[in-house]
């Protein structure tokens, strides 16, 4: 049963984020504005730097081994969300694996379109390698739309013949642009945070011209050869058969999954620090990253 805690940021939640009305521009002024609510934490130390023409920030604790490199991609339906919302996350990802987390700000739709992101994503990549880091110790990593373009980032790195990540860790990804799994059906799950509607309109002003071509959808792709990857995903979550489709799919391809479904647990919970699921699931997150990445 989700905690008190949890069930705390449910309630806050319980009306929905009412962003559809709203322009693109007011979306993500109101997500910049609710970084207040996902605070960095006084031992993370922000870097910024510049990741082959793509502004990021180097996040890490003092314990961070800098070759453990996790390049982490925020979440935001492609169109919403940057470093300043994903900070304090980072951090908390940071210290659990003991790693040197790259937190860029890829390009946002609908100004950059598909495949913008993932270009973006596969530059940082190639920029983190020609720097010297050893992709048998990075891990690609994502939230929501970022953790499917951490998935498509890895389809299209295998595409080119790049050598890919030891890992990959999804939260909630989406991985289906058209929302055509069973939860995504209208009225099938309670999710306060996300609506088909809203994610199909998202799907939409990103890549309405390539809604299956695997990397902007992955789930459409050919998963042989991916790393092994760790998914966690909420059974109150639209995108739940976003994660499970394509864990079926990968494991079916060969591709060592660890699928972590959280009964009644939200959209990307991961955010709430302090929240028990929360701490958990990012403790887990370090065990697995430092068990393959030692």
């Amino acid at each position: 049963m989700p905690s008190v805690e949890h069930e705390e940021i449910v309630a806050l939640f319980s009306g929905g984020l009412g962003l559809q009305a709203l322009s693109v521009a007011e979306q993500r002024a109101a997500m910049e504005a609710s970084a207040d609510m996902f605070p960095v934490a006084d031992d993370v130390v922000v870097t910024q730097t510049d990741a082959r023409g793509v502004p990021a920030d180097w996040i890490s604790v003092a314990d961070s081994d800098p070759g453990r490199v996790i390049l982490y991609l925020h979440g935001g339906a492609y169109s919403l969300g940057s470093r300043n919302t994903h900070r304090g996350l980072a951090g908390r990802i940071a210290r659990a694996a003991r790693a040197t987390v790259l937190l860029p700000d890829y390009r946002l739709a609908p100004e950059h379109p598909f495949p913008a992101a993932v270009e973006d994503a596969a530059s940082c990549w190639r920029w983190l390698v020609s720097e010297g880091y050893a992709p048998g110790r990075m891990v690609l990593a994502g939230d929501s739309a970022g953790g499917g373009l951490a998935l498509a980032t890895l389809l299209a790195l295998k595409a080119a013949g790049d050598a890919l990540p030891a890992c990959g860790v999804v939260f909630s990804p989406w991985t289906d642009l058209e929302g055509t799994g069973p939860t995504a059906v209208p009225g099938a799950v309670d999710d306060p945070l996300l609506t088909p509607e809203g994610l199909q309109g998202n799907g939409q002003l990103y890549a309405a011209n390539d809604l299956r071509h695997p990397f902007a959808s992955p789930l459409y792709g050919d998963l042989a050869g991916l790393p092994p990857l760790l998914m966690q995903v909420g059974t109150r979550e639209i995108l739940l058969s976003d994660s499970t489709r394509f864990a079926d799919k990968a494991r079916d391809a060969g591709v060592p999954v660890c699928l972590e479904i959280e009964d009644g647990l939200i959209h990307v919970w991961q955010m709430f620090a302090g929240v028990p699921e929360a701490e958990r699931a990012i403790s887990r997150v370090g065990a697995f990253v430092m068990e393959i990445c030692p």
